[in-house]
């Protein structure tokens, strides 16, 4: 008995110093997916591109993402825990660098996908890490400070970006994180220990080619509609070929004895209604995250600055409730809790969808605040159950699953946000025109499009909400 006090004792000993290594690297990385978002206005100027191009700055990095997180659970088991979140630090880093020295857009979207590629195994990595380091009755206490990186990062970066981009240059948005990489490398070289041992699996690069064909394919159709319009083959074509090759990639998996994701997830209830939930919330949250930038500089003329100090209010209110809402998981589960977030969420949204051309600072703030209350109180939850709803050797597949599917969902959200807002807006615009001034039907015809688009994200809340009814309460929590 006293035997296993100490090794319980030790073990409470380690997690506590892995769990800021852990935590500052997720941080690090979901940082990183919403760093470019205030800064794109000055990069579009910087190197002459348009929105839809522009939009790639975070849509590829997600999509990386997306394509790297299927490869985690086959790389957890191929390689110590050391060794894999070294690794993925390291190319975080290098890809960090080359985007602060790019000298033409091409390198810079170079740089974020090498950023995404090392980022992309830290989140899924760190779900299983916890599912080893803590018991069922304490995963959601610890995966409430996952939820901090997960909502916090997002919600901090603009507001970091806009302090940087007004006083330095975007440039800087790499330099000052690739120190702070550099230095969780430093400490997880000191303080990280194998949770699992290696082993020798084969990988099957059939599915890769597939995945990241098919999710290119789909991702890139999607970012053409705002250019080319959703009739055109440059976005059906696309988007045919990316539900071929993707309905390919899942057949191949299905009837494949080395899998690359494991599907027989998808037999467990819970699990699945979280990761419906959690593909409309990444739409609503990641396209709306996007709009409002595009509305505080493009439309009101605010600097970068003030229109990151808009979303500084929702991330303060993030980093409080990300751990209060871990505890409250333990408590209550679930059900209850994803059900009043989007409510709250849905309430934040529907405040912005009324943003006009007077529209006071402290009224967008506030929204964003509602909108990331709500979000504190349903994404780890969701996350936590999925998890918690599986069995053991089977939380590697997963954790994959639902990152990737989280990826995807964000980058098809911001893609097919962006898109409508650009098709609303063209149309707007030449109606306003027949009466009005170019001026007037320009900054009219985009305030319209932005409150549509709203609405929009606000109807992908509402289905989010309707589907928490759909969760299993656990009788025991």
């Amino acid at each position: 008995m006293a035997s296993n006090d100490i090794d319980e004792k030790t073990q409470r000993q380690n997690n506590k110093k892995m769990m800021p290594v852990l935590v500052i690297g997720t941080f690090l990385g979901f940082l990183n997916q919403t760093l470019m978002n205030v800064a794109l206005p000055k990069i579009m100027q910087t190197f002459s591109i348009t929105a839809a191009q522009g939009q790639w700055l975070s849509n590829g990095y997600m999509l990386v993402n997306g394509v790297m997180v299927p490869l985690t659970a086959f790389l957890i088991q191929r390689f110590s825990t050391r060794q894999l979140y070294l690794s993925a630090m390291s190319i975080f880093a290098v890809g960090t660098i080359i985007g602060g020295i790019a000298p033409t857009y091409s390198i810079l979207i170079l740089g974020r996908m090498v950023q995404a590629a090392g980022a992309g195994i830290i989140a899924p990595l760190m779900n299983v890490s916890i599912m080893d380091m803590y018991p069922l009755n304490e995963r959601g206490k610890a995966m409430g400070w996952v939820g901090l990186a997960l909502n916090f990062a997002p919600a901090m970066g603009p507001t970091l970006s806009g302090y940087l981009v007004q006083n330095l240059s975007w440039r800087y948005l790499f330099f000052l994180v690739a120190p702070l990489i550099i230095l969780d490398i430093i400490f997880a070289a000191k303080v990280l220990r194998n949770l699992t041992e290696s082993q020798k699996l084969p990988l099957n690069w059939g599915g890769v080619l597939l995945s990241s064909v098919g999710l290119g394919s789909l991702l890139l159709g999607f970012s053409n509609a705002g250019d080319y319009g959703i009739a055109s083959m440059n976005v059906l074509g696309y988007v045919i070929i990316g539900l071929a090759v993707v309905a390919l990639f899942v057949y191949q998996q299905v009837n494949s004895k080395v899998k690359l994701l494991n599907f027989n997830v998808f037999k467990y209830h819970n699990f699945n209604v979280s990761v419906m939930i959690n593909i409309f919330l990444m739409m609503a949250q990641y396209g709306g995250m996007l709009l409002l930038p595009l509305y505080m500089q493009n439309i009101r003329g605010y600097n970068a600055m003030i229109s990151g100090l808009a979303l500084l209010p929702g991330a303060l209110v993030t980093a409080v409730m990300s751990p209060i809402s871990g505890n409250l998981y333990d408590r209550y589960g679930a059900k209850y809790m994803s059900l009043v977030g989007t409510i709250i969420l849905f309430l934040g949204t529907i405040m912005l969808s009324r943003v006009s051309m007077t529209t006071t600072f402290f009224w967008v703030a506030l929204s964003q605040a509602v909108r990331q209350l709500g979000l504190s109180l349903v994404i780890m939850p969701i996350q936590t159950e999925s998890l918690n709803s599986l069995p053991p050797q089977i939380i590697p597949d997963g954790s994959a699953m639902y990152t990737t599917i989280r990826q995807v969902a964000g980058s098809f959200g911001t893609a097919v946000l962006i898109g409508i807002m650009s098709i609303i807006q063209k149309h707007k615009v030449a109606a306003l025109a027949v009466h009005h001034s170019m001026n007037f039907a320009k900054e009219n015809g985009a305030l319209q499009a932005t409150r549509s688009t709203y609405l929009i994200a606000a109807a992908c809340v509402v289905v989010s909400c309707l589907l928490t009814l759909k969760f299993n309460q656990r009788k025991t929590v």
